[in-house]
């Protein structure tokens, strides 16, 4: 993303020689992967150019410091520095960043990326969340953009997904599985497992890394590569500690976005390996047509005017993105 941030001189200068400064806490929300999450690609990105610049950045590991709703109050009061999160979560305070997930609203990962900068859409969710104490620092991808994952039925058309309980992650999904003629059930993530073998639901929705990274590849039957939405997270950090910081230390805060910003984005770039693992792992890779693709596409419409999102949002994402 092109973050319309002008370091100065003496900014881009800051070497080791800072003075020590406090920890900052750095709160995982996946396994340490670089190679599969993108969440965390982007955390160790951030931490390693804040150690390289003289900041004290500590790596947690998920749920150390909480689960997700602990982590954003900890966020909020100044007690954590920075968080991989739930968009919904920061969703609480803005509902605006539920644009960025909606199904087949953007074309591909570049159109929502110039939605949320030149588009104004990353600061206009920081409108919402700051004055409660949260900065969404970026806008980050989990991996590349979700697809349909089942034990059973394998979706091939738009048609074969209708009848089948999927696990929804709350009553968004809900509302997209009842547009597809399918049905939701929502499954907490430490349970999910238990779900799907013993058919309390079906499939559920995740990038394609998923199921590789979690140990369900044993349930896990077929993949519908439907790329529906980013599979976003976001990176969020403590409004106190950001306006606590120096102008050197700022200034090495935004390179450190945008330097795991890019290192995200060419991790979630090509999803041929991914898939490829997919298969060794025996499950099977399917491609939609572009005709049943579109068929999703249109039965999602009636989503984006249901997104629980503040007066006006809607109308903005459309601008951001030239509709």
């Amino acid at each position: 993303m092109k973050l319309t941030r002008i370091l100065t001189a003496s900014a881009v200068a800051v070497t080791l020689a800072l003075p020590a400064a406090a920890e900052v806490k750095i709160a995982l929300d996946s396994p340490p992967d670089l190679e599969k999450s993108g969440t965390y690609m982007w955390a160790h990105t951030f931490a390693e150019h804040l150690k390289a610049h003289g900041m004290d950045a500590v790596e947690y590991e998920r749920n150390a410091l909480g689960e997700e709703a602990e982590r954003l109050d900890q966020v909020s009061q100044g007690l954590l520095e920075v968080s991989m999160s739930d968009a919904k979560s920061a969703g609480t305070l803005d509902g605006t960043i539920f644009g960025a997930m909606m199904p087949y609203f953007f074309e591909d990962l570049a159109q929502l990326d110039r939605a949320l900068d030149e588009g104004g859409m990353l600061a206009r969710i920081n409108e919402g969340t700051t004055p409660k104490g949260v900065r969404v620092l970026d806008v980050v991808m989990t991996g590349t953009p979700t697809g349909i994952f089942t034990t059973e039925v394998p979706i091939r058309t738009f048609d074969d997904i209708k009848g089948v309980r999927m696990r929804a992650l709350d009553e968004v999904q809900i509302n997209t599985f009842e547009q597809w003629g399918s049905k939701g059930t929502i499954v907490s993530w430490s349970e999910v497992p238990n779900a799907l073998q013993t058919g309390v639901a079906g499939g559920y929705i995740n990038p394609a890394f998923v199921p590789l990274t979690y140990g369900h590849t044993a349930f896990i039957n077929y993949f519908t590569n439907a790329r529906m939405s980013p599979s976003v997270r976001v990176a969020i950090a403590s409004e106190d500690w950001y306006q606590g910081l120096s102008e050197e230390e700022r200034a090495i805060v935004h390179a450190a976005v945008e330097k795991a910003h890019q290192a995200n984005r060419d991790l979630v770039a090509d999803d041929s390996a991914v898939l490829k693992q997919l298969e060794e792992a025996g499950i099977e890779v399917i491609e939609l047509s572009p005709e049943e693709r579109a068929k999703f596409r249109d039965a999602s419409q009636p989503i984006y005017e249901a997104t629980d999102m503040p007066e006006g949002a809607l109308d903005a994402w459309n601008a951001a993105v030239g509709r």
